[in-house]
């Protein structure tokens, strides 16, 4: 399991950072194609994820209202952590824009790692798809949550 964790994950951003020194200029010249490139792996990765567990029929077990159980947990967690790194980097005397840099990367939880973690340590189970649900209810909230927020602080005059 260690060895896939690292082959999996380490080692692409090892690489990634060392391959930086050669192809650096290369991907600042191309990022808006290679950003396209890497959002849609990302969608494969987590289209592939929902389509095994519908055709697996594995959410037929969860009611709505264990659904909108498991939401509402997901949006409190969201807004504990939020709120409690925005606290904290205020006693820390982060200026406005570290804070806001830290409340949004503190929330943000990869759906694209919790996918590959969950496959290696679960292997190909057909119910992979009910051990993520609360990871991808988390990751769509944070998404629509922090656009939000960052939409209004755009606006905000300083």
């Amino acid at each position: 399991m260690y060895i896939k964790l690292i082959v999996q994950i380490i080692l692409p951003v090892v690489l990634g950072l060392g391959l930086q020194r050669y192809f650096g200029a290369f991907v600042q010249k191309h990022s808006a194609k290679l950003t396209l490139f890497d959002k849609s792996i990302i969608l494969l990765i987590i289209y592939k994820s929902f389509a095994e567990s519908f055709t697996g029929n594995i959410f037929s077990s969860v009611s709505v209202f264990d659904l909108l159980l498991l939401f509402v947990a997901v949006l409190v967690l969201f807004f504990i952590v939020f709120v409690l790194i925005g606290f904290l980097s205020r006693k820390m005397n982060f200026n406005k824009e570290d804070q806001i840099t830290a409340q949004f990367c503190g929330t943000k939880k990869s759906l694209v790692h919790g996918t590959v973690f969950s496959k290696i340590i679960f292997g190909n189970m057909a119910s992979i798809g009910i051990v993520l649900l609360p990871l991808m209810l988390f990751h769509a909230s944070q998404i629509l949550i922090i656009t939000i927020i960052a939409t209004r602080l755009s606006k905000r005059e300083d």
